[in-house]
Protein backbone atom coordinates (compact mmCIF):
# COMPACT_ATOMS: atom_id res chain seq x y z
CA UNK A 1 0.00 0.00 0.00
CA UNK A 2 1.53 3.15 -0.94
CA UNK A 3 1.72 6.65 0.77
CA UNK A 4 -1.02 8.13 -1.32
CA UNK A 5 -3.68 5.46 0.03
CA UNK A 6 -2.77 5.71 3.33
CA UNK A 7 -3.37 9.49 3.76
CA UNK A 8 -6.62 8.85 2.22
CA UNK A 9 -8.24 5.81 4.57
CA UNK A 10 -6.48 8.09 7.56
CA UNK A 11 -8.33 11.36 6.42
CA UNK A 12 -11.49 9.14 5.56
CA UNK A 13 -11.25 7.55 9.37
CA UNK A 14 -10.59 10.49 10.50
CA UNK A 15 -13.83 12.54 9.21
CA UNK A 16 -15.88 9.40 9.90
CA UNK A 17 -14.79 9.67 13.49
CA UNK A 18 -16.02 13.38 14.01
CA UNK A 19 -18.72 12.30 12.29
CA UNK A 20 -20.14 9.58 14.72
CA UNK A 21 -18.59 11.70 17.72
CA UNK A 22 -21.30 14.84 16.96
CA UNK A 23 -23.83 11.85 17.02
CA UNK A 24 -22.54 10.78 20.36
CA UNK A 25 -22.12 14.37 21.75
CA UNK A 26 -24.81 16.90 19.52
CA UNK A 27 -25.25 19.16 22.82
CA UNK A 28 -21.60 19.63 22.87
CA UNK A 29 -21.27 20.10 19.76
CA UNK A 30 -24.08 22.38 19.24
CA UNK A 31 -22.55 24.53 22.32
CA UNK A 32 -19.12 24.91 20.69
CA UNK A 33 -20.54 25.81 17.28
CA UNK A 34 -22.86 28.63 19.16
CA UNK A 35 -19.34 29.82 20.43
CA UNK A 36 -17.36 29.46 17.63
CA UNK A 37 -20.29 31.52 15.91
CA UNK A 38 -20.69 33.94 18.53
CA UNK A 39 -16.70 34.57 18.11
CA UNK A 40 -17.34 35.33 14.57
CA UNK A 41 -20.22 37.50 14.86
CA UNK A 42 -19.44 39.94 17.88
CA UNK A 43 -15.61 39.98 17.04
CA UNK A 44 -14.38 38.80 13.96
CA UNK A 45 -16.67 40.10 11.65
CA UNK A 46 -16.89 43.69 12.56
CA UNK A 47 -13.21 44.16 13.12
CA UNK A 48 -11.68 42.75 9.87
CA UNK A 49 -14.74 43.27 7.41
CA UNK A 50 -14.26 47.06 7.34
CA UNK A 51 -10.32 46.79 7.03
CA UNK A 52 -10.79 43.90 4.31
CA UNK A 53 -12.58 46.30 2.06
CA UNK A 54 -10.60 49.70 2.43
CA UNK A 55 -7.99 47.18 1.96
CA UNK A 56 -9.32 46.40 -1.76
CA UNK A 57 -9.85 50.01 -2.41
CA UNK A 58 -6.25 50.49 -1.49
CA UNK A 59 -4.85 47.83 -4.20
CA UNK A 60 -7.27 49.23 -7.07
CA UNK A 61 -6.69 53.10 -6.53
CA UNK A 62 -2.78 52.37 -6.62
CA UNK A 63 -2.26 53.70 -3.15
CA UNK A 64 -0.47 50.76 -2.05
CA UNK A 65 1.57 51.15 -5.16
CA UNK A 66 2.18 54.19 -3.74
CA UNK A 67 3.28 52.92 -0.53
CA UNK A 68 5.52 50.15 -2.10
CA UNK A 69 7.59 52.73 -3.65
CA UNK A 70 8.36 54.76 -0.55
CA UNK A 71 8.57 51.81 1.65
CA UNK A 72 10.82 49.80 -0.93
CA UNK A 73 14.16 50.89 1.13
CA UNK A 74 12.74 49.55 4.02
CA UNK A 75 11.58 46.39 3.06
CA UNK A 76 13.63 45.49 0.50
CA UNK A 77 17.10 45.04 2.96
CA UNK A 78 15.39 43.91 6.18
CA UNK A 79 13.14 40.77 4.81
CA UNK A 80 13.60 40.59 1.28
CA UNK A 81 10.37 41.69 0.24
CA UNK A 82 8.96 44.70 -1.90
CA UNK A 83 7.54 48.11 0.20
CA UNK A 84 4.31 47.00 -0.91
CA UNK A 85 4.98 43.98 1.69
CA UNK A 86 5.12 46.72 4.39
CA UNK A 87 1.39 47.63 3.49
CA UNK A 88 0.36 43.99 4.61
CA UNK A 89 2.99 43.77 7.55
CA UNK A 90 1.12 46.89 8.99
CA UNK A 91 -2.36 45.36 8.07
CA UNK A 92 -1.78 42.58 9.18
CA UNK A 93 -1.02 43.70 13.02
CA UNK A 94 -3.94 46.58 12.71
CA UNK A 95 -6.67 43.71 11.67
CA UNK A 96 -5.09 39.94 12.98
CA UNK A 97 -5.48 37.05 11.18
CA UNK A 98 -5.98 36.25 8.48
CA UNK A 99 -5.17 39.71 7.17
CA UNK A 100 -1.79 39.26 6.04
CA UNK A 101 -2.52 36.14 3.64
CA UNK A 102 -5.40 37.89 2.22
CA UNK A 103 -3.28 40.73 1.67
CA UNK A 104 -0.45 38.63 0.33
CA UNK A 105 -2.57 37.11 -1.88
CA UNK A 106 -3.84 39.72 -3.40
CA UNK A 107 -0.78 40.79 -3.81
CA UNK A 108 0.50 37.34 -5.71
CA UNK A 109 -2.38 38.09 -7.69
CA UNK A 110 -1.60 41.28 -8.93
CA UNK A 111 1.77 40.58 -10.00
CA UNK A 112 3.33 42.53 -7.17
CA UNK A 113 5.39 39.20 -5.47
CA UNK A 114 7.27 36.57 -7.01
CA UNK A 115 6.32 33.23 -5.66
CA UNK A 116 9.22 33.10 -3.03
CA UNK A 117 8.21 36.39 -1.97
CA UNK A 118 4.88 36.05 -1.46
CA UNK A 119 6.12 33.39 0.62
CA UNK A 120 8.32 35.13 2.58
CA UNK A 121 5.90 37.58 3.02
CA UNK A 122 2.71 35.52 4.05
CA UNK A 123 4.92 34.05 6.62
CA UNK A 124 5.78 37.08 9.10
CA UNK A 125 2.50 39.39 8.51
CA UNK A 126 -0.15 37.37 10.03
CA UNK A 127 -0.44 37.94 14.02
CA UNK A 128 -2.94 38.75 16.40
CA UNK A 129 -5.01 42.11 16.76
CA UNK A 130 -4.64 44.01 19.20
CA UNK A 131 -8.10 43.68 20.03
CA UNK A 132 -7.96 39.86 20.94
CA UNK A 133 -4.53 40.06 22.77
CA UNK A 134 -5.53 43.26 24.68
CA UNK A 135 -9.48 42.60 24.85
CA UNK A 136 -10.26 38.68 24.59
CA UNK A 137 -7.27 37.66 26.05
CA UNK A 138 -6.00 39.98 28.53
CA UNK A 139 -9.31 41.25 30.09
CA UNK A 140 -11.65 38.79 29.02
CA UNK A 141 -9.65 35.72 29.85
CA UNK A 142 -6.64 36.83 32.80
CA UNK A 143 -9.00 39.72 34.08
CA UNK A 144 -5.58 41.53 33.51
CA UNK A 145 -4.99 44.17 30.89
CA UNK A 146 -2.20 45.23 31.88
CA UNK A 147 -0.64 42.15 30.80
CA UNK A 148 -1.04 43.22 27.44
CA UNK A 149 1.08 45.20 26.85
CA UNK A 150 3.81 42.47 27.84
CA UNK A 151 2.05 39.75 25.10
CA UNK A 152 1.30 42.17 22.43
CA UNK A 153 5.42 42.91 22.74
CA UNK A 154 6.24 39.61 22.61
CA UNK A 155 3.93 38.70 20.09
CA UNK A 156 4.87 41.19 17.91
CA UNK A 157 8.65 41.22 18.15
CA UNK A 158 8.81 37.66 17.69
CA UNK A 159 6.98 38.31 14.21
CA UNK A 160 9.64 40.81 13.22
CA UNK A 161 12.47 38.44 14.07
CA UNK A 162 10.40 35.65 12.46
CA UNK A 163 10.69 38.33 9.17
CA UNK A 164 14.24 38.45 9.60
CA UNK A 165 14.94 35.13 9.25
CA UNK A 166 12.96 34.24 6.32
CA UNK A 167 14.84 36.79 4.70
CA UNK A 168 17.08 33.97 3.98
CA UNK A 169 14.44 31.74 2.64
CA UNK A 170 14.95 30.98 -0.81
CA UNK A 171 18.35 32.22 -0.94
CA UNK A 172 19.23 31.37 -4.44
CA UNK A 173 16.70 33.96 -6.25
CA UNK A 174 17.90 37.49 -7.14
CA UNK A 175 16.62 40.53 -7.98
CA UNK A 176 18.18 44.15 -9.21
CA UNK A 177 17.64 46.64 -6.52
CA UNK A 178 19.14 50.31 -6.08
CA UNK A 179 19.41 51.39 -3.43
CA UNK A 180 21.25 54.89 -3.98
CA UNK A 181 18.11 57.05 -4.54
CA UNK A 182 17.18 60.74 -3.44
CA UNK A 183 14.01 61.10 -1.59
CA UNK A 184 12.47 63.34 -4.04
CA UNK A 185 13.49 60.57 -7.07
CA UNK A 186 11.45 58.04 -4.38
CA UNK A 187 8.52 60.51 -3.64
CA UNK A 188 8.33 61.06 -7.73
CA UNK A 189 8.32 57.61 -8.59
CA UNK A 190 5.74 56.49 -6.23
CA UNK A 191 3.55 59.54 -7.41
CA UNK A 192 3.72 58.02 -11.05
CA UNK A 193 3.14 54.60 -10.23
CA UNK A 194 -0.15 55.36 -8.03
CA UNK A 195 -1.07 57.64 -11.55
CA UNK A 196 -0.49 54.20 -13.96
CA UNK A 197 -2.39 51.82 -11.50
CA UNK A 198 -5.13 53.93 -11.30
CA UNK A 199 -4.88 54.64 -15.49
CA UNK A 200 -4.83 50.91 -15.61
CA UNK A 201 -7.67 50.10 -13.69
CA UNK A 202 -10.50 51.24 -15.62
CA UNK A 203 -13.87 50.02 -13.07
CA UNK A 204 -15.73 52.70 -11.34
CA UNK A 205 -15.79 53.17 -8.47
CA UNK A 206 -19.20 51.65 -7.82
CA UNK A 207 -17.83 48.60 -9.45
CA UNK A 208 -14.37 48.64 -7.14
CA UNK A 209 -16.91 48.88 -4.03
CA UNK A 210 -19.26 46.43 -4.99
CA UNK A 211 -16.16 44.34 -5.34
CA UNK A 212 -14.53 45.13 -2.41
CA UNK A 213 -17.53 44.34 -0.50
CA UNK A 214 -17.60 40.66 -2.22
CA UNK A 215 -14.68 39.37 -1.96
CA UNK A 216 -14.14 41.03 1.61
CA UNK A 217 -17.51 38.98 2.76
CA UNK A 218 -16.60 35.59 0.93
CA UNK A 219 -13.33 35.68 2.89
CA UNK A 220 -15.01 36.91 6.13
CA UNK A 221 -17.83 33.70 5.31
CA UNK A 222 -14.57 31.28 4.58
CA UNK A 223 -12.96 32.26 8.27
CA UNK A 224 -16.35 32.00 9.66
CA UNK A 225 -16.92 28.46 8.98
CA UNK A 226 -13.41 27.56 9.75
CA UNK A 227 -13.66 29.17 13.28
CA UNK A 228 -16.91 26.82 14.21
CA UNK A 229 -15.73 23.53 12.39
CA UNK A 230 -12.28 23.80 14.73
CA UNK A 231 -14.43 24.86 17.85
CA UNK A 232 -16.48 21.75 17.22
CA UNK A 233 -13.69 19.61 16.56
CA UNK A 234 -11.76 20.71 19.29
CA UNK A 235 -14.59 20.11 21.62
CA UNK A 236 -15.23 16.53 20.18
CA UNK A 237 -11.43 15.73 20.84
CA UNK A 238 -11.73 16.79 24.12
CA UNK A 239 -14.99 14.55 25.11
CA UNK A 240 -13.01 11.55 23.01
CA UNK A 241 -10.24 11.99 25.81
CA UNK A 242 -7.88 12.44 22.41
CA UNK A 243 -6.57 15.75 24.34
CA UNK A 244 -5.65 14.39 27.42
CA UNK A 245 -3.64 11.71 25.58
CA UNK A 246 -1.65 14.36 23.31
CA UNK A 247 -1.44 16.41 26.52
CA UNK A 248 0.50 13.53 28.42
CA UNK A 249 2.96 13.38 25.58
CA UNK A 250 3.75 17.20 26.55
CA UNK A 251 4.29 16.65 30.16
CA UNK A 252 7.78 15.48 29.16
CA UNK A 253 8.53 18.19 27.61
CA UNK A 254 6.94 20.82 29.94
CA UNK A 255 9.11 19.11 32.76
CA UNK A 256 12.49 19.98 30.63
CA UNK A 257 11.68 23.59 31.25
CA UNK A 258 10.08 23.39 34.71
CA UNK A 259 6.41 24.33 33.50
CA UNK A 260 3.87 22.65 35.62
CA UNK A 261 2.34 19.26 33.70
CA UNK A 262 -1.15 21.29 34.12
CA UNK A 263 -0.33 23.20 30.84
CA UNK A 264 -0.25 20.23 29.00
CA UNK A 265 -4.31 19.83 28.02
CA UNK A 266 -4.43 24.37 27.54
CA UNK A 267 -1.59 23.54 24.82
CA UNK A 268 -2.84 21.20 22.96
CA UNK A 269 -5.94 22.87 22.47
CA UNK A 270 -4.12 26.06 21.59
CA UNK A 271 -2.73 24.25 19.15
CA UNK A 272 -6.09 23.23 17.38
CA UNK A 273 -7.71 26.68 18.40
CA UNK A 274 -6.34 29.97 20.13
CA UNK A 275 -9.32 31.55 22.07
CA UNK A 276 -9.84 28.08 23.70
CA UNK A 277 -6.15 27.36 24.01
CA UNK A 278 -5.64 30.84 25.99
CA UNK A 279 -8.91 30.43 27.99
CA UNK A 280 -7.40 26.83 29.64
CA UNK A 281 -4.41 28.23 30.38
CA UNK A 282 -5.86 31.50 32.24
CA UNK A 283 -7.45 28.87 34.43
CA UNK A 284 -4.40 26.82 35.16
CA UNK A 285 -4.04 27.86 39.09
CA UNK A 286 -0.43 25.27 39.47
CA UNK A 287 1.13 27.62 37.33
CA UNK A 288 2.41 31.15 37.67
CA UNK A 289 1.37 34.37 35.99
CA UNK A 290 4.56 34.19 34.01
CA UNK A 291 4.20 30.71 33.24
CA UNK A 292 0.45 31.26 31.84
CA UNK A 293 1.97 34.54 29.79
CA UNK A 294 4.63 32.46 27.90
CA UNK A 295 2.12 29.28 27.30
CA UNK A 296 -0.05 32.34 26.10
CA UNK A 297 2.44 33.71 23.67
CA UNK A 298 3.34 30.60 22.45
CA UNK A 299 -0.35 29.60 21.27
CA UNK A 300 -0.76 33.40 19.75
CA UNK A 301 2.60 32.63 18.15
CA UNK A 302 1.68 29.27 16.63
CA UNK A 303 -2.09 30.84 15.90
CA UNK A 304 -3.64 27.34 16.12
CA UNK A 305 -4.67 25.05 13.33
CA UNK A 306 -7.88 26.83 13.13
CA UNK A 307 -6.15 29.90 11.74
CA UNK A 308 -3.53 28.46 9.30
CA UNK A 309 -5.96 26.20 7.76
CA UNK A 310 -7.95 29.86 7.33
CA UNK A 311 -4.68 30.63 6.09
CA UNK A 312 -3.81 27.61 3.74
CA UNK A 313 -7.42 28.15 1.82
CA UNK A 314 -6.67 31.64 1.24
CA UNK A 315 -3.26 31.42 -0.39
CA UNK A 316 -4.66 28.26 -2.11
CA UNK A 317 -5.79 30.73 -5.00
CA UNK A 318 -2.25 31.29 -6.08
CA UNK A 319 0.98 29.38 -6.06
CA UNK A 320 2.18 30.21 -2.87
CA UNK A 321 3.28 27.63 -0.24
CA UNK A 322 1.83 26.58 3.02
CA UNK A 323 5.13 24.93 4.35
CA UNK A 324 7.02 28.22 4.85
CA UNK A 325 4.13 29.80 6.95
CA UNK A 326 3.70 27.09 9.07
CA UNK A 327 7.37 26.47 9.92
CA UNK A 328 7.42 30.28 10.55
CA UNK A 329 4.28 29.79 12.74
CA UNK A 330 6.76 27.21 14.74
CA UNK A 331 8.89 29.63 15.18
CA UNK A 332 6.88 32.63 15.95
CA UNK A 333 5.81 30.48 18.85
CA UNK A 334 8.97 29.98 20.74
CA UNK A 335 10.36 32.92 19.88
CA UNK A 336 7.11 34.93 21.59
CA UNK A 337 7.31 32.69 24.48
CA UNK A 338 11.28 33.08 24.85
CA UNK A 339 10.53 36.78 24.42
CA UNK A 340 8.08 36.40 27.22
CA UNK A 341 10.62 34.92 29.56
CA UNK A 342 13.25 37.77 29.38
CA UNK A 343 10.74 40.84 29.68
CA UNK A 344 8.64 39.28 32.31
CA UNK A 345 10.52 40.84 35.87
CA UNK A 346 11.48 44.51 34.31
CA UNK A 347 7.82 44.77 32.46
CA UNK A 348 6.20 43.07 35.03
CA UNK A 349 7.48 45.80 37.26
CA UNK A 350 7.57 48.79 35.44
CA UNK A 351 3.32 48.29 34.42
CA UNK A 352 2.53 46.25 37.70
CA UNK A 353 1.27 43.24 35.66
CA UNK A 354 1.48 41.30 38.62
CA UNK A 355 0.21 43.94 41.51
CA UNK A 356 -3.26 44.48 42.05
CA UNK A 357 -5.04 47.31 41.32
CA UNK A 358 -3.01 49.18 44.33
CA UNK A 359 -0.82 52.16 43.40
CA UNK A 360 -1.34 52.40 39.54
CA UNK A 361 -0.51 54.77 38.21
CA UNK A 362 -3.69 57.09 36.37
CA UNK A 363 -2.32 56.19 32.71
CA UNK A 364 -2.41 52.55 33.60
CA UNK A 365 -5.90 52.66 34.62
CA UNK A 366 -7.23 54.94 31.70
CA UNK A 367 -5.51 51.65 29.22
CA UNK A 368 -7.19 49.22 31.85
CA UNK A 369 -10.94 50.77 30.91
CA UNK A 370 -10.37 51.37 27.38
CA UNK A 371 -9.83 47.86 26.48
CA UNK A 372 -12.46 46.77 28.51
CA UNK A 373 -15.13 49.47 27.32
CA UNK A 374 -13.62 48.43 23.47
CA UNK A 375 -14.45 44.83 24.03
CA UNK A 376 -17.61 45.37 25.66
CA UNK A 377 -18.69 47.78 22.66
CA UNK A 378 -18.02 45.31 20.10
CA UNK A 379 -20.09 42.39 21.98
CA UNK A 380 -22.67 45.29 22.01
CA UNK A 381 -22.35 47.15 18.43
CA UNK A 382 -20.82 43.29 16.62
CA UNK A 383 -23.70 41.86 15.33
CA UNK A 384 -25.16 45.10 14.38
CA UNK A 385 -22.32 45.85 11.63
CA UNK A 386 -22.08 41.98 10.71
CA UNK A 387 -26.05 42.17 9.80
CA UNK A 388 -25.95 45.50 8.19
CA UNK A 389 -22.76 44.69 5.92
CA UNK A 390 -24.53 41.08 5.19
CA UNK A 391 -27.16 43.12 3.72
CA UNK A 392 -24.96 45.04 1.71
CA UNK A 393 -23.20 42.24 0.58
CA UNK A 394 -26.31 40.98 -1.24
CA UNK A 395 -27.18 44.55 -2.84
CA UNK A 396 -24.01 44.25 -4.36
CA UNK A 397 -24.42 40.38 -5.47
CA UNK A 398 -27.83 40.71 -6.78
CA UNK A 399 -26.57 43.49 -8.86
CA UNK A 400 -23.63 42.03 -9.97
CA UNK A 401 -25.59 39.11 -11.23
CA UNK A 402 -28.32 41.24 -12.98
CA UNK A 403 -25.45 42.79 -14.55
CA UNK A 404 -23.72 39.98 -16.15
CA UNK A 405 -27.36 38.86 -17.48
Amino acid sequence: MNLSKIKTILLALGVTIMAFSMILFPEESFNASIRGLNMWWEIVFPSLFPFFVISELLIGFGVVKFMGVLLEPLMRPLFRVPGVGGFAWAMGMATGFPAGAKLSTRLRQEKQLTKVEAERLVSFTNSSSPLFIFGAVSVGFFHNPRLGILLAIAHYLGNFFVGLCMRFYGKKETRKYKQKKSLWMIFHQAISSLHRTRLINKKPIGKLLGDAVISSIHTLLMIGGFIILFSVINKLLYQLNITLLLAHATEYILMLFNLPKQLGVPIIAGIFEITLGSQMTSQVSAASLMQQAMITSFILGFSGFSVQAQVASIIAETDIKFKPFFMARILHGFLAAVITYVFWKPFAEKFHIVSGNNAIPVILQEHDLWWESTLHLFVKVGPIITIISLLVYIYFFIRNMDSTK
